[in-house]
């Protein structure tokens, strides 16, 4: 709910935007922005739905039943993320016990959800360099998939592993980058416990250079979120501007 919180880009994918600016290394100059609460709402829900998935009569037909995944995940052995989100030690019993009585078992279109479902982002950059970004809850993927376009190659990732296509040579490379841990301390690819590790590390020796990025960076992918959210919000292309003391541009 963003009265209680903020939009979703801010709230779940600043960091994907911080990434890609990262990727591409100069900066943002405009964005524009599409995306709505199109389908998580109460109208669009499963005829004869209730409030919570557990006592739901047609939770069977739904996709998107708390039962189905969570459950279905711990009874197929998978005891990490999300399910662990839900109690730090999952067993049936927890488990049912958070469904039962916690936010993570409520009917997907009975929330009081009231930001976007799907959104997309389009960047240009300083050198008219271009990336697009896709939000979304109509997927599969638990996760992210990167499409890296080069002028002599593709890259194509999907949080384990990164396929190199060689535009001139026509042939594929992959690397397994063994994230591994699949527990809520391996968050996000590891990229959790690697932050921390460059911080403590700058600390204990004085030498900074193992930390990639610092608030200057950080004010950056945020100023990038914020006028995607204006853009979408306002349908309009916006230019991105990293000095947040200079005044609006009024041209779009």
């Amino acid at each position: 709910n963003e009265t209680e919180s903020s939009f979703m880009l801010l709230a779940k994918s600043c960091h994907d935007i911080d990434w890609i600016r990262y990727m591409m290394g100069v900066e943002c100059a405009a964005v524009s922005s599409f995306g709505s609460l199109r389908h998580f709402r109460p109208d669009q829900a499963p005829e004869g739905a209730t409030e919570r998935c557990l006592d739901c009569p047609v939770e069977a037909q739904c996709p998107y039943s708390a039962k189905k995944i969570y459950l279905g995940r711990l009874a197929d052995g998978q005891a990490g993320w999300p399910v662990d989100v839900l109690t730090p030690k999952p067993t049936v019993e927890s488990v049912t016990q958070a469904l039962r009585d916690g936010p993570y078992g409520r009917c997907v279109y009975a929330c009081d959800n009231d930001v976007v479902d799907h959104q997309v982002v389009n960047m240009r950059f300083a050198d008219d360099s271009t990336a697009a970004f896709t939000m979304t809850a109509f997927t599969e993927a638990a996760g992210r998939r990167t499409n890296i376009f080069g002028t002599r190659g593709h890259i194509y990732g999907d949080g384990q592993h990164i396929h190199h296509f060689d535009f001139l040579t026509d042939k594929t490379q992959t690397i397994d980058t063994a994230t591994g841990d699949p527990s809520i301390l391996g968050g996000h690819g590891g990229g959790d416990g690697g932050l921390m590790d460059g911080f403590v590390r700058a600390v204990a020796t004085g030498d900074s250079s193992s930390i990639l990025s610092g608030a200057q960076e950080t004010l950056e992918s945020h100023l990038m979120v914020f006028a995607a959210e204006t853009a979408r919000r306002e349908d309009r292309v916006v230019p991105v501007r990293l000095d947040p003391c200079q005044p609006r541009s009024t041209t779009g």
